[in-house]
């Protein structure tokens, strides 16, 4: 495609958003319903095309992608007509006789710029709240999964005309033509080095943003934890998806004291749920590229490694691999691992934790590990950090009734459910001043009482 014939439809979208067809709350009902319908009818062509891009079986596949986006479009359905309504609110004195109300309004012709690592879930979730907000959308998927991105943009071509929704293939030059376009609304996910020249390019028109990004997110295990259940829960949210996840446990802070019965446990959590041979095992995953998997193996330290390690070039696959004695001086910890990794720190009291979490860019997600209650709101109001889990992790991504989104380096904004309804809409406050009474002291010439009115009223 052109970028003439780029241009045209996204000026066919302006021209559909100015029609008014998507503001009626039923048009957006009827589209979240077949976009489920669409994807109940692509999801054997979507796992398979997510295992050909990321080796994911079946049933990570549902988990994590598919039916979270349908469990989105469920909860949209039940609460759009409360979200889009119009909403009274109290007037104050001083505008008497008036009502106040504020009246949720779509931004207009946004884009959805999506990552590789969960290529399906993080391009429908954000193009679901955009639709239900009543948005016109350009949904631009990444080139690395060609695969599922190919599906996507079948399925989305099939189930709705381009000047509403259409999705544009391709690499960086989509990317650096999306972003000189004047969209009103940009949302992106993806690397913070990406996220840093979205907002340069947005700014240049003035396009509000919310950026989801990543970091290194750290899980805090103390002396209390429940050791193997930690383990359990650890091993399933560091290596689901091959290490692949933006708000993935990044590396391990455990207390010194339990820090080898701890180890005992991640080993045989690695075993029971991968094998003892996983690069054999057709149910785990694969790294997107071998540009991710070389920088991977490079981060892999031999003397280190107390479990895993092997890989296989070929398939692109790393063995779920546990490195300890890692200390903030090793490669691993230089940049988000992004891959099966697990580094483990020590320390010797919370404290050392906290400070070690606070003196590094602010992570996407937090986890600890504890039975300790005052360590647990020691954490938890410390660390600044975007969200995360006491005693599990990475599940809390799936609750439609929190926001997503992280602080300061991993990101800007939030969404779903609710938040992600507002994400894509402007409130515009309306005044409805009534005509029957016209206060005078607002007027000149001021006066004394005038002014003891007012201040009155004002108070």
């Amino acid at each position: 495609m052109t970028d003439t014939e780029k241009e045209r439809i996204i000026n066919k979208q302006r021209a559909f958003f100015k029609t008014g067809a998507t503001l009626p709350v039923g048009y957006r009902i009827r589209a979240l319903k077949k976009l489920a319908r669409a994807i109940r009818k692509y999801e054997p062509e979507i796992q398979a095309a997510l295992r050909m891009d990321l080796g994911k079986s079946g049933m990570e596949a549902y988990i994590c992608e598919v039916g979270l986006a349908l469990s989105e479009i469920s909860y949209m359905l039940r609460h759009i007509g409360r979200y889009a309504a119009i909403r009274r609110v109290p007037t104050p004195i001083t505008n008497f006789h008036a009502i106040s109300r504020i009246m949720p309004c779509p931004y207009g012709n946004v884009l959805i710029m999506s990552p590789w690592n969960y290529p399906f879930l993080l391009s429908m979730a954000p193009l679901i709240n955009a639709l239900a907000a009543g948005n016109t959308i350009v949904l631009k998927p990444s080139a690395y999964s060609q695969a599922t991105s190919a599906v996507m943009a079948r399925m989305i071509r099939e189930t709705f005309k381009s000047e509403y929704v259409t999705v544009f293939t391709g690499g960086r030059d989509e990317n650096r033509f999306l972003l000189k376009q004047k969209f009103d609304y940009i949302f992106f996910t993806g690397s913070q080095a990406v996220g840093r020249e979205v907002l340069r390019h947005a700014a240049e028109n003035l396009t509000p943003v919310t950026l989801e990004l990543g970091g290194k997110c750290p899980c805090i295990v103390d002396s209390t934890a429940k050791l193997k259940l930690a383990a359990r829960r650890i091993v399933f949210a560091k290596f689901m998806n091959c290490g692949q996840t933006c708000v993935s446990p990044d590396y391990i802070l455990c207390d010194e004291l339990v820090k080898d019965d701890f180890l005992v446990y991640v080993k045989k959590e690695i075993i029971r749920q991968f094998g003892r041979h996983p690069l054999e095992n057709r149910d785990y995953g694969k790294i997107i590229n071998k540009k991710h998997y070389d920088r991977i193996c490079s981060l892999i330290e031999s003397d280190k490694v107390v479990h895993g390690g092997k890989r296989d070039a070929e398939s692109l696959r790393i063995e779920p691999t546990v490195m300890d004695n890692v200390n903030w001086d090793d490669p691993v910890m230089s940049q988000e691992i992004f891959g099966p990794i697990m580094p483990v720190i020590t320390y010797k009291n919370l404290q050392d934790a906290i400070d070690m979490v606070e003196d590094h860019a602010k992570p996407l997600a937090l986890y600890i590990f504890s039975t300790d209650k005052g360590n647990i709101k020691k954490v938890t109001e410390k660390c600044r950090y975007g969200g995360g889990c006491i005693n599990d992790a990475v599940v809390h991504l799936a609750t439609s009734e929190m926001p997503f989104g992280g602080v300061g380096e991993s990101g800007m904004g939030a969404y779903h459910g609710k938040r992600g309804f507002y994400t894509f809409t402007h409130e515009k406050s309306i005044l409805d001043k009534k005509n029957w009474i016209d206060m005078p002291m607002r007027y000149q010439p001021y006066t004394k009482l005038n002014e003891k009115l007012l201040r009155l009223f004002l108070r």
